[in-house]
């Protein structure tokens, strides 16, 4: 079943610029798939038009059987409880604990005065502890955001994502400010996430190499044209020069492969410490 099925989304801006070109894809149920492309690609974009918070110039988005480009109003905010987002700079309200940002990806399901008042349901505060043992901050619970490390940050916003029950998962860069190490913890964690929910995730990424390792299927953007589309075992050098144009791929991503070997193993053994 797919949940997700983009169908020729275009975006052409007021200055005449076309950031998307007639992108068409599906994303089924548990598939979490890596947007890579250069910088002006369309990979933001794209992910911003999903949730609508960039408005579609033509084409189709269907949550399910929703089409989510003609929503207006009441109807758009009920479809996009059904979407969580995971930005790039976290997003938090720097003033409230842990466990009240978590708990806010359930505002879109409580009263006014109730979310006035961060009065939530017993099970949503079940849940949102739930969620912070599992992304390693049950004992930050009631930390300010402000307190917290880049990677803590990161986390709380996976939580936080997840607590609104989510049917699909729009990550906006989600390692561009973390170092290697906790950058290949964040993208296990969404990954682990989404496979043990059974839930579709579309993460705009900018390494390649945690593209290949975290993601079970690449897109590839250049210019707004999808130019590739397949597993990350296909994404040869070749098609790296598809998408960036030249380069001297082989030297990036390492001649020797003993030498990647022992630096992934080296990788693994600090995340083991």
């Amino acid at each position: 079943m797919n949940v997700l099925k983009l169908d020729k989304l275009s975006k052409t801006y007021t200055t005449g610029d076309m950031a998307l070109r007639e992108v068409s894809f599906e994303v089924p149920a548990g598939q979490v798939l890596g947007l890579i492309g250069p910088s002006g690609a369309g990979k933001s974009t794209l992910i911003r038009c999903i949730n609508r918070l960039v408005e579609p110039s033509g084409g189709t988005i269907l949550l399910g059987e929703t089409d989510l480009v003609h929503l207006q109003g009441s109807a758009l905010r009920r479809a996009r409880r059904r979407i969580g987002m995971i930005f790039q700079e976290y997003a938090l309200v720097e003033r409230l604990t842990v466990m009240e940002n978590v708990l806010s990806g359930r505002l879109g399901y409580v009263s006014v005065w109730r979310s006035f008042f961060r009065r939530y349901a017993a099970k949503d505060v079940t849940q949102a502890f739930s969620l912070l043992e599992q992304v390693g901050l049950s004992d930050h619970y009631n930390k300010r955001a402000d307190g917290l490390s880049g990677g803590q940050r990161q986390r709380v916003g996976i939580a936080r994502a997840l607590e609104q029950a989510p049917e699909l998962l729009l990550v906006d860069e989600p390692t561009a400010s973390l170092d290697p190490k906790t950058s290949r913890q964040i993208m296990r964690l969404i990954g682990d996430a989404c496979r043990e929910r059974g839930l579709p995730a579309v993460i705009n990424i900018h390494d390649v190499m945690l593209a290949q390792q975290f993601t079970d299927r690449i897109i590839g953007l250049r210019a707004g044209e999808v130019v590739f589309d397949g597993s990350p075992d296909a994404l040869t050098n070749e098609v790296l020069t598809r998408i960036y144009g030249d380069e001297d791929w082989t030297a990036m991503r390492g001649e020797d492969a003993t030498d990647e070997s022992a630096h992934t193993s080296a990788l693994d053994l600090m995340e083991e410490v």
